[in-house]
């Protein structure tokens, strides 16, 4: 009897997922002046002390395209492929089939649209769905409740607390530990409402 080997996990290819709301394309070395003008509020929401200058910024996101553990989009609107933002598949265990997932949008002008909802639910699908990950999982911080049921609303589970996992201006932040699993995702997928 022969055994066929499993595919190996990867995130070397960088696709373009298309939404209704957003496009999440690959991140290019031109969203660095956006990266590095985030708005305090988001640097604040994220646990950002320091962004790096343009220059550091513009070498990391034009070599992003190279790396097969990790996949970085940009979030843009469509009819605009202006940097809005991103969503990150990080830290993948191949073994595991898991890695880590963030997001972030780049200022308040694109809070509460529903662009980070859909953003999410296009990557977890290509994460579940295409890719074939097993787990993808997240931290939170107690002080940003809005991204917190965004990642509830499509289908991450609270596991547990990091206290005191952040110091951010003089006092002590805890860090909520969330994940979702393949099978769970399969319950949110079809999901129509994305605000």
């Amino acid at each position: 009897m022969i055994l066929a080997m499993p595919t190996r996990i990867s995130l070397a290819d960088k696709p373009t997922l298309i939404g209704k709301r957003v496009r999440l394309r690959p991140v290019r070395a031109d969203d660095a002046p956006q990266v590095a003008a985030l708005h305090p509020e988001t640097l604040r929401l994220t646990g950002t002390r320091r962004v790096p200058e343009v220059e550091e910024l513009r070498r990391w996101y034009g070599g992003l395209a190279e790396h097969d553990d990790r996949l970085d989009l940009a979030i843009v609107e469509p009819g605009d492929d202006r940097y809005a933002g991103e969503a990150v598949l990080n830290e993948l265990d191949p073994d595991s089939g898991s890695c880590g997932f963030r997001i972030l949008l780049i200022g308040p002008q694109y809070f509460g649209r529903g662009l980070g909802t859909e953003a999410a639910r296009l990557m977890l699908a290509h994460a579940f769905d295409t890719v074939g990950l097993h787990r993808v999982e997240l931290e939170v911080y107690a002080f940003n409740p809005r991204a917190r049921h965004v990642y509830e609303k499509v289908g991450f589970v609270h596991e547990g607390v990091k206290r005191h996992a952040l110091r951010w201006d003089g006092a002590w932040v805890d860090a909520h530990v969330m994940a979702i699993l393949s099978d769970e995702w399969a319950t949110h997928r079809g999901y129509p409402d994305l605000t």
